[in-house]
């Protein structure tokens, strides 16, 4: 006696099982990648210095030559300040507008930088493995992730740099107020004797608009060094590094008034 023909309806049920047979491996697949991911940019990738005492990323001088033509005529910017920095930890710290802001403390050094990061974009698949090339730090959105704080002091105890954004996120306000900014410099600097080298971005880059971008001297915070610390006192350093932000950028845009206006007066002489 010859088998049943198959109905439709059980033709469908077969293939639904196959189909989610198909996106659970693809899924679970997809997860232990995600898990390899993260598990490699748990610990940040340290450089060693050269004979130089320079600590190198070969990947990010090879992406600063990739990008760097791309970016300064789609968005281009000009440099203010303390534009070079020297060798030797530091921390750089400035407000953020867009994913094109890493670009900026780049320009200012031949040396490598770890930039903090939110763990989601490190277990990205093509940002993961970039971050993962130039030794980026991993965070937790709320900032309260210990393990960050331990890689960042191990990153500038072995005389690396590092460059982090305070207010978290992009800021996408319209006015010119920062966004609230989480704390941790202060102690990044003070815990591992590092100068932070503050930047403001002036105005919000946009495209094919020049972007004023002004580099603060570094702050040597030495006078507190070894003294016993309250999270209170942390948090007024954090507060006056904020505040210094703003100074950068009002002594900027009186230095444009400055010049705008003497050159207004030079062609009412004329």
């Amino acid at each position: 006696m010859a088998d049943p023909i198959p109905n439709d309806t059980e033709n469908r049920e077969k293939a639904l099982t196959r189909k989610e047979r198909r996106a659970a491996k693809k899924a679970a697949k997809k997860a232990k990648v995600r898990a390899k991911r993260a598990e490699m940019n748990r610990t940040p990738k340290l450089f060693p210095a050269n004979k130089k005492g320079y600590h190198i990323m070969h990947f990010m001088n090879f992406l600063r030559f990739l990008l760097y033509p791309i970016h300064s005529t789609l968005r281009p910017f000009r440099l203010y300040g303390h534009k070079k920095v020297g060798k030797g930890a530091c921390i750089y710290f400035g407000n953020h507008y867009s994913i094109f802001d890493i670009f900026f403390p780049a320009h200012t050094t031949k040396e490598g930088i770890h930039f903090l990061s939110k763990q989601s974009v490190l277990e990205a698949p093509v940002l993961g493995y970039w971050g993962y090339r130039i030794g980026a730090i991993g965070a937790m959105r709320d900032g309260s992730d210990v393990r960050t704080v331990m890689n960042a002091m191990r990153v500038l105890k072995n005389g690396e740099k590092i460059s982090l954004f305070p207010e978290g996120t992009r800021n996408k306000s319209d006015g010119d107020e920062f966004l609230p900014f989480h704390g941790g410099a202060a102690l990044l600097a003070i815990k591992t004797k590092s100068p932070v080298v503050p930047f403001v971005i002036c105005s919000r880059p946009r495209l094919l608009r020049m972007t004023h971008v002004v580099f603060g001297e570094p702050m040597e915070l030495s006078e507190y060094y070894d003294k016993k610390l309250t999270p209170e006192d942390y948090g007024r350093i954090d507060d006056m590094l904020r505040d210094r932000l703003y100074e950068l950028r009002e002594e900027h845009r009186a230095m444009l008034r400055a010049k705008k206006e003497k050159k207004h007066r030079k062609k009412r002489g004329n």
